[in-house]
């Protein structure tokens, strides 16, 4: 990679405060204790407080999250993750309902109203499905309501096969015209090698143009039995979210609170410039890319 698109940039500079539309996406290892697979309520009590500020700044907000095949797989007695699509699609199936009657009643005690939005990958590979999904999160943001987002599970194998909600969120950041992704992950963002592995990784705070070095540094492994992206889909994401128009940063959701630090300009993390294409569409990308 070209040491002019990774050199440091002064984080003032960005002004995220200053966006209109945020995604934030958190996975699965975030939501969850390591030891148990057990959702942490403690913290998807800070996520909601930190997305209820966001709402108060003025800005639109929506959540992708993570997590429904996890709550699904403790409700059911599930010792260790499901191994077959069946029975995955089950866990979400209980999963989904249970972790947005929480989400429901987190997000209400600070007087905000959240809505479930279920997508596959035909909703956006089919121009109506597609049109009718930008419609209904362009009306749930003029209404004041904050989205929360998952794969619809119970009837598409397409997250299961093709990565987490990663790419996801950088689809309904395209797809809705966000101006900033927010990827909230078990890594404090992209580095020059595996810094589990590699005590001498160095973090990469911005990237400002993406090149084929930048995806030689991915790798495929998360550490988490939660999860199912790794840092390729991060920078899958990091390529959609870019082309659409926004900004995309990768930051480590160990501790949400780093939320309101992103908008006031203080953070550890990596940010990947908006390098917005035209001619990009995010359907062919999805058909060409993703299959």
């Amino acid at each position: 990679m070209d040491k002019g698109d990774c050199k440091k940039v002064e984080q003032k500079s960005f002004h995220f405060n200053k966006k209109k539309r945020v995604i934030v996406k958190i996975g699965s290892s975030s939501l969850n204790y390591e030891e148990t697979g057990c959702l942490n309520f403690t913290k998807l009590e800070h996520l909601v407080r930190e997305l209820c500020n966001l709402r108060n700044r003025g800005m639109d907000v929506c959540l992708v999250s993570s997590g429904a095949i996890a709550v699904g797989r403790q409700s059911l007695g599930l010792s260790g993750p499901p191994k077959n699509i069946s029975t995955k699609q089950a866990c979400a199936a209980v999963g989904q309902a249970r972790l947005m009657m929480i989400y429901q009643k987190l997000f209400a005690e600070y007087n905000q109203v959240a809505g479930q939005v279920l997508m596959t990958k035909n909703t956006m590979v089919n121009p109506v499905s597609r049109e009718n999904a930008r419609n209904t999160f362009e009306e749930m943001f003029r209404l004041g309501a904050i989205p929360i987002v998952n794969e619809h599970d119970t009837v598409s194998t397409y997250e299961m096969q093709f990565g987490d909600n990663d790419t996801l969120s950088a689809i309904v950041t395209s797809l809705t015209g966000a101006d900033l992704l927010i990827l909230l992950s078990d890594i404090d963002g992209l580095f020059t090698d595996d810094p589990r592995k590699n005590p001498d990784a160095k973090l990469i705070e911005v990237v400002e143009k993406m090149d084929s070095s930048l995806y030689e540094m991915a790798k495929s492994s998360t550490g988490s039995d939660v999860g199912t992206g790794g840092m390729a889909t991060k920078l899958t994401a990091a390529k959609i979210a870019t082309l659409s128009g926004a900004d995309m940063i990768i930051a480590n959701g160990k501790d949400v609170c780093i939320l309101h630090h992103i908008f006031d300009d203080s953070f550890k993390g990596t940010i990947f410039q908006s390098e917005k294409r035209e001619s990009f569409r995010i359907e062919d990308f999805i058909l060409e890319s993703i299959g």
